[in-house]
């Protein structure tokens, strides 16, 4: 097989196909950034908004922790925000990023300049200088969470979204975008089933003499600094301008977003992605209440359910690859949809079932490793693939602003998910207690109407038109 394409790059050279150790190296920066965004993204309402332990809340208040806004937070206001402010700048770096002329690569650029403040905000998020407990300024606190949370979402946006876009350029054939999608799915799992260790490594912290807070925080601080590493390493590694099959685009903003979203096969499925973005921030945020509330189990539970459940959908990945050039994307993501809502309404019903706490909690692990795989896979793919038949349809290369748009609007779901999980789990807490049971149990019926929704959008997805362009082009 021959190592370079006929594909030119934006200086007229040969551009060649990626080796399988670059596409490792490619991959490992997906761990890097998934690790360095799982905490941030998964463990914000654990720290300040603590469950219960030992008669007491696991952290000391560092935030103002009961309602502001009607039923909203202060801690739900400011994910809210992040995540909306994270999905306005998604598609305004997608597009900077596609008119970049960097002699070291359009892509490359980006994530270089957010590599360094990216990790470093990953761990100030976790921190309140300005006191904890009786002695906290709680209102600076707030202050301080709301700048590193949004200077958080800014460099992570600077990075992960000229990732994605790389990947429709490195990839020259959709069979081969898969198989990039494939690796940095597995990579992705990997970050966050590391990333999901942290209650663990806490609690290994604690037996050492650290306070519970300053346990999560060195734990936080771990993972950063081995994410950073990770994350350089493509940006090193890779020569964009000998692998990438990149050509800047010198479309406006408005332009840019107006010519993708007018392509409604697209716009269809970046809604289904909506919806299933919202389900999703339920169940990966809810997961830590449904193991201590509903359940009774320890905190730590909720690391070793992770390993379980990642393990197990590593070994769906290849599978879901093969089973996927088979049946087709769109099929094998309506099933994934359908075992979702199967998991949600298991989970609705903790603490009823005649189980042990610790099978109720296995059961649903294993429920999500299938579904997790399909999602985990196929989403990155798709859109590589809707990207390179817009280009070739239209002969302009944006694959940074269907990343972007598809990004902006799961970021615009995980919005509403962080607006509503904090107001909801609050529900019939008694006095003393910071969440309640009630208010638990109902987010699982929250994340199945929105799974449901996507399912159903998803219908409207014309997967046969995309594959027929692509098919076409080759051929020729």
């Amino acid at each position: 097989m021959s190592n370079t394409t006929t594909s030119l790059n934006s200086q007229g050279r040969t551009v060649e196909s990626l080796p399988f150790s670059k596409k490792i190296v490619y991959a490992l920066g997906q761990l890097g950034w998934s690790l360095a965004s799982y905490g941030a993204a998964n463990f914000l309402n654990y720290l300040y908004l603590p469950p219960q332990e030992g008669g007491a809340a696991l952290f000391p208040r560092m935030i103002h922790q009961g309602y502001v806004v009607g039923v909203l937070t202060v801690i739900g206001l400011i994910l809210a925000f992040g995540r909306i402010w994270d999905a306005v700048t998604d598609p305004l770096i997608a597009v900077f990023s596609d008119k970049n002329k960097s002699k070291i690569g359009r892509r490359r650029f980006f994530m270089a300049t957010a590599v360094v403040p990216f990790a470093l905000f990953s761990v100030l998020v976790f921190v309140a200088p300005f006191g904890t407990g009786e002695q906290a300024n709680i209102a600076a606190n707030g202050i301080w969470l709301f700048v590193t949370v949004t200077l958080f979402y800014l460099f992570m946006t600077m990075y992960v979204t000229p990732f994605f876009a790389w990947m429709s350029e490195l990839g020259h054939s959709s069979n081969e975008r898969l198989e990039l999608s494939t690796m940095i799915s597995i990579t992705w799992a990997l970050g966050a089933m590391i990333g999901a260790q942290a209650p663990a490594l806490q609690g290994m912290f604690q037996a050492q003499g650290m306070s519970a807070l300053k346990a999560f925080q060195s734990a936080q601080g771990v993972f950063a600094l081995v994410s950073f590493i990770l994350m350089v390493l493509p940006i090193i590694v890779i020569d964009e301008n000998r692998y990438a099959e990149s050509v800047p685009c010198d479309d406006g903003f408005f332009t840019s977003i107006g010519n993708v979203i007018k392509d409604r096969n697209f716009l269809r499925f970046t809604l289904s992605d909506f919806a299933y973005w919202i389900s999703l921030y339920f169940i990966n945020n809810g997961l830590m209440y449904y193991i201590t509330v509903l359940l009774g189990l320890p905190k730590e539970t909720y690391s070793s359910l992770f390993i379980l459940m990642f393990l197990v959908s590593f070994a769906f990945y290849i599978p879901v690859n093969f089973i996927a050039r088979a049946v087709g994307r769109k099929r094998l993501l309506m099933i994934a949809f359908g075992l979702f809502g199967i998991l949600f309404v298991f989970c609705s019903l903790f603490g009823y079932l005649p189980l042990p706490a610790m099978t109720q909690a296995m059961i649903a692990a294993l429920l999500a490793a299938i579904p997790l795989a399909i999602f985990g896979i196929l989403p990155n793919a798709m859109v590589s693939d809707m990207a390179e038949a817009y280009a070739i349809e239209t002969g302009m290369y944006k694959a940074g602003v269907f990343f972007g748009f598809r990004t902006f609007m799961s970021k615009m779901g995980q919005s509403i998910g962080a607006v509503l999980l904090p107001s909801i789990v609050m529900i019939g807490a008694q006095q003393g207690e910071v969440v309640g049971t009630s208010g638990v149990r109902l987010t699982t019926v929250f994340a199945l109407a929105f799974c449901v929704i996507g399912f159903i959008l998803l219908l409207l997805y014309n997967e046969k038109k995309v594959q027929e362009t692509l098919a076409k082009h080759h051929q020729n």
